[in-house]
């Protein structure tokens, strides 16, 4: 059985001195572990995965494939991020997979949060495997495990997916920053080059865009959920709010209320501005965003986001609302 206990002589790594002798460490176990042998990732763009892959990239070159699966759920820009990132600046051997489609075709119609979460992550699995069967020498399977997952959950990182791969695909398991807290990977990725928006990503759900489109996903709904998060976060970086709050999102339900525009009656969808502080989830408290700030963003969304014609602050902390809706 493997060695799922950090080391209790192992340093926490909070410098890029550190940092870079834990790179070269690994790359060295890395080395020894994989050879000559092909190793594959399923890497979302998370800042675990990347930071993974870049690891890998660094070891094992070309030996290391990458499968990108955009299910239509991610957020404005991020999977031409990955690909420019990846396949574009670090000449990793990446697999694109649009399955957007295939996603929301399966979600139509589905308003039960807990099926929606199941049918993302089944789909994500069938997608992974079937591009994992098109593959020939494939003996590693590398995850973005890092230590509150082997804490919390028995050391299978659920999101990720690997414990639901079927049994016909045996792969050994290549986990490098298994004994790392999130700050430490962060540390680490900065040290690798990795862009800051993706090392300092805030924490985003693995169901993706799916729990904050609350109700059944319509594709309409969909992109204006995209549409005004982006503009959010826009806003955020602009105000010297990016580094400050802990996580920023927005949410757009499936209800509508009256509005005007042109001095014409509207039928829209509200979108739902959340902001919190929190050190690890547990509870979180509302950022108070400054009112010019809370207008201004307010008439970006309203006047540039299609379908929309109010913008709500959730005020409540949690307990006793959770952090997402869904």
């Amino acid at each position: 059985m493997a060695n799922n206990k950090r080391p209790e002589t192992m340093e926490r790594i909070t410098t890029p001195a550190l940092a870079r002798v834990f790179i070269d460490e690994q790359i060295t176990a890395l080395r020894e572990q994989i050879g000559d042998r092909k190793v594959l990732l399923a890497l979302s763009g998370g800042v675990d995965s990347s930071v993974v892959a870049a690891l890998l990239i660094k070891a094992v070159g070309k030996q290391l494939v990458c499968v990108h699966v955009n299910h239509g759920l991610l957020r404005q820009g991020e999977p031409e991020q990955v690909v420019e990132v990846f396949r574009n600046q670090m000449d990793a051997n990446l697999i694109y997979v649009d399955a957007v489609d295939r996603f929301l075709d399966k979600l139509a119609g589905v308003s039960d949060p807990e099926t929606k979460r199941k049918i993302i992550g089944k789909e994500f699995i069938d997608v992974f495997a079937e591009e994992a069967k098109k593959l020939e020498g494939i003996d590693f399977l590398a995850q973005g495990t890092i230590y509150p997952d082997i804490l919390e959950s028995d050391g299978v990182k659920a999101h990720h997916n690997v414990g639901g791969l079927p049994e016909d695909l045996q792969f050994e398991l290549v986990e490098p920053v298994k004994f790392l807290y999130k700050d430490e990977v962060r540390v680490v990725g900065k040290e690798l080059g990795l862009p800051d928006n993706m090392v300092y990503r805030q924490p985003f759900p693995g169901p993706g865009l799916g729990v904050r489109c609350v109700g059944a996903i319509t594709r309409d709904r969909l992109e204006a959920l995209r549409a005004s998060d982006a503009i959010l976060r826009e806003e955020f970086a602009k105000n010297g709010l990016e580094g400050k709050v802990w996580q920023y999102f927005t949410v757009v339900p499936d209800f509508k209320s009256t509005g005007i525009d042109h001095g014409k009656r509207t039928f829209d969808w509200p979108v739902i501005i959340r902001a919190v502080n929190s050190v690890d989830a547990t509870a979180a408290t509302i950022e108070e965003i400054p009112y010019p700030l809370l207008h201004h963003i307010t008439w970006r969304i309203t006047h540039e986001v299609p379908g929309v014609n109010r913008v709500l602050y959730d005020l409540t902390p949690k307990p006793t609302g959770t952090i997402e809706w869904e």
